[in-house]
């Protein structure tokens, strides 16, 4: 064997010891947090949407009594569990209101809000509104309405902590079911 070609097998050898311990460690750090939407009865996800911890989305409707928008306000912690954070609304509309111990009241112009209520939610299941109901999630200023999409339908809100491979490839390859 002769001297240049035990470098180029040295360096080769290097290269994918490099690379492999990059993918290792990229596998085993945290990368953020995936909230994923999906049809209760299975299927392909309708929305898979990337966040920080903390980092909040929000599902809009309209209240069948009232007529009235709602804003619900979510988030994920760091282990991915959902927690609401806010409520806001027009009117003090049929099942709306505070419950006692959980956030604060204030007005804000016309709307009620229940503020810094960091409630528990864990994942959970929204049986989705008639068009008119129009449910609709809204994540860095996109929105989609999942009324239009899936109405009748009841949809499984699911978090998740993700490794940083995985997130830097997501950063690269979006999931077909995130917003651009």
């Amino acid at each position: 064997m002769n001297g240049s070609s035990g470098k180029c097998r040295r360096s080769l050898i290097v290269t994918a010891g490099l690379v492999a311990a990059f993918f290792l460690i990229t596998w085993h750090l945290p990368g953020g947090l995936e909230l994923t939407i999906t049809p209760v009865k299975g299927g392909l996800p309708l929305l898979v949407l990337p966040l920080k911890p903390g980092e909040r989305f929000t599902i809009r409707y309209y209240h069948s009594v009232e007529n009235a928008p709602i804003w619900e306000e979510h988030s994920l912690d760091a282990e991915g569990r959902i927690f609401i954070e806010e409520e806001r609304y027009l009117k003090f509309g049929a099942g709306m209101g505070r419950m006692p111990g959980v956030g604060r009241m204030v007005k804000r112009g016309d709307y009620e809000v229940i503020e810094n209520m960091h409630m528990p939610t864990g994942d959970f299941v929204l049986r989705v509104g008639s068009p008119g109901v129009d449910h609709t999630i809204i994540w860095r200023g996109r929105s989609t309405n999942l009324s239009a999409v899936v109405p009748h339908v009841a949809v499984q809100f699911s978090g998740r902590p993700v490794s940083l491979l995985y997130s830097l490839w997501r950063r690269m390859v979006p999931h077909p079911a995130t917003p651009r």
